[in-house]
């Protein structure tokens, strides 16, 4: 059964009218993107992710990856192989990878959009090319001469795929806690030796190497985290010799059961070191980055299928009359979508969907101008929007994604709950999209404690700045006030963590939650208002249709209902600050 259809005149509308994506045509690298080329590209990402993907989703979420434990191999679902090698064949591993090395150069933006449609239909399918990326970007930036030209192309060409491997048994978020040792070797080499877990794609059939980005400790290293480098292991050498690599065994999950999440063991094996000693965590950040994005787009994209979903569900299913009168009398009920609580359900959906679409491309639009913008300045005031919104994305996709999910499994009932819709898959997939690549909790951490601090503070005035003038081009003089409010609020809040924070971190661990919400809140404000404006305009009229239009302006009015207050209630989570938080000893729990 087809569940899903691509949301092309949604990701249109957001990405030339809201973004004005054209505007990166403009710049040299990126000539060829103009707006025939994107739409080219989303309506074959589109083919891709509702006639290859989608199909075997659900087949691949019964029949799960299989270990070998003598061969110590991992077999993907059936048909993970054909859609893979469509995928490779189809370009779609370089797609915004630098030319140099056979990527096709195009924006960071168009990515993401692809991401989004994959995650929607297949988000264990998207993990292996997903990782890939990641990879990619972090080589291309950090990797020398001779690694980019042996690893990028096979990369790129999607032959070969990547790892990012960090955890072990002992650590996560601490990294610095890895026990994983890298002793150097006579031919410059290293024989890596540790375990590592969790790792996504670390063993599969898809591809034929597997580039492990693995980090370690050399030894007389320096403590914690300032003591750890990072390290390229294939799985195959050169010559064909099989690397000593091996997958232990695969984690049994409560979702992305067709997304193989391995235990790595390195017995040994032979790696080379990625950029300086002991700067291993920073390369790491540039792939950690991408897959943060990478990660709240899982989020976007769920959402979007759990809502196509249950509001088709609402439209047909019939159950009970309306409240106000029968709306349907020659039926024997009314469709489910007349009752105001399934309404209500259904609107939180949108409202997230839509909203968060729009906060999602406008950063991946950050990042795009911040690598390739015409001057220095606006390439910094880019890249400190793309350093904020980071976190904000990846966590607040993530879990708003999820419970738009979990809304639209409510508002169909017991069906939901079934196999024979798609809505308990997609809330057990992605659950765990609020925790890997750092949990949520990790991520307004990163805001609270890294990005708002960065530079003096300038990534939050940079912030206040953009967000102002996006205001100010709004024609609603109520949706501008209340736009305004919200980040008033907010800038209340900042005020209040400087205030407590710096002579009590425990302030901005307790509030750095909250915050990030208010960030999210207040940035999804200005992109609705800047919709409901864009929707009154007759040249957009006469471009879609009248009903997408008024349902943009409805859920505007809809957005400032639910999170006007929210905005407000947040504010006062605030400036409560810490104390009953960090009031009860641990045995009083």
């Amino acid at each position: 059964m087809s569940h899903y259809k691509a949301p092309v005149e949604d990701i249109s509308f957001i990405l030339y009218d809201l973004l004005n994506a054209q505007q990166l045509a403009e710049l040299p690298v990126y000539a060829d993107a103009s707006e025939d080329m994107f739409r080219a590209v989303i309506d074959e990402a589109a083919k891709l992710a509702e006639q290859v993907l989608q199909p075997i989703n659900a087949s691949g979420d019964q029949e799960g990856c299989t270990f070998d434990p003598e061969q110590k191999t991992v077999t993907t679902p059936s048909g993970f192989i054909e859609a893979y090698k469509t995928y490779q064949e189809g370009g779609w591993s370089g797609l915004s990878s630098p030319p140099e090395f056979g990527g096709q150069g195009l924006p960071h933006l168009l990515k993401i959009v692809v991401d989004e449609l994959c995650c929607s239909t297949n988000l264990s399918f998207g993990m292996y090319p997903g990782l890939s990326h990641g990879a990619i970007d972090l080589l291309s930036q950090h990797g020398n001469a001779e690694q980019k030209a042996y690893y990028l192309p096979k990369l790129n060409e999607g032959v070969w795929t990547g790892t990012m491997c960090l955890t072990e048994p002992q650590c996560g978020t601490d990294l610095g806690l890895i026990t994983t040792k890298a002793e150097p070797q006579s031919d410059g080499s290293y024989a890596i030796t540790g375990t590592k877990i969790w790792i996504t794609g670390g063993e599969h059939d898809l591809s034929d190497n597997i580039v492990h980005l693995v980090l370690a400790k050399l030894p007389d290293s320096p403590a914690g985290s300032k003591g750890i480098s990072l390290f390229v292991v294939p799985k195959f050498m050169e010559d064909g010799d099989r690397n000593p690599a091996f997958c232990g065994g695969l984690e049994h999950k409560m979702g992305i059961k067709a997304s193989a999440t391995c235990v790595m063991n390195f017995e040994g094996a032979k790696g080379w070191l990625v950029g300086e000693p002991n700067q291993g965590l920073k390369c790491m950040f540039t792939m950690m980055n991408a897959a943060r994005i990478m990660v709240g787009i899982q989020g976007l994209g769920l959402a979007e299928t759990g809502y196509q979903v249950s509001l088709n569900f609402a439209k047909d299913r019939l159950q009970s009359r309306s409240l106000s009168g029968a709306k349907e009398p020659n039926a024997k009920a009314d469709p489910i979508i007349v009752h105001p609580d399934v309404r209500r359900m259904l609107l939180k959906q949108k409202v997230f969907t839509e909203g968060s679409r729009a906060m999602a491309y406008w950063t991946g639009l950050q990042q795009d101008l911040s690598h390739q913008a015409s001057t220095p300045e606006e390439k910094e005031r880019a890249d400190d929007l793309f350093q904020l919104m980071t976190p904000v994305v990846k966590s607040y996709l993530t879990d708003e994604g999820y419970f738009s999910s979990d809304a639209g499994l409510q508002s169909m009932g017991g069906a939901g709950f079934t196999q024979d819709w798609p809505l308990e898959q997609l809330l057990r997939d992605g659950r765990i999209a609020r925790i890997y690549e750092g949990t949520n909790g990790i991520q307004a951490m990163d805001l609270v404690g890294r990005k708002l601090t960065m530079k003096g503070g300038q990534l939050a005035r940079t912030y206040f700045d953009e967000m102002s003038k996006l205001v100010s081009g709004v024609s609603n003089d109520l949706h501008k006030s209340n736009c305004q409010a919200m980040l008033a609020q907010l800038q209340e809040a900042l005020g209040w963590l400087m205030k407590h924070a710096l002579s009590d971190p425990e302030q901005a661990g307790a509030i750095a939650s909250p915050l990030l919400r208010m960030f999210a809140n207040a940035t999804l404000a200005v992109m609705w208002a800047n919709m409901a404006k864009l929707a009154s305009e007759s040249a957009i009229q006469a471009r879609y249709s009248g009903d997408f239009l008024t349902g943009k302006t409805k859920a505007a009015e809809h957005f400032f209902r639910l999170h006007m207050p929210e905005q407000k209630a947040l504010l006062d989570d605030i400036t409560a600050g810490k104390d009953s938080i960090m009031a009860l000893a641990a045995n009083e729990f």
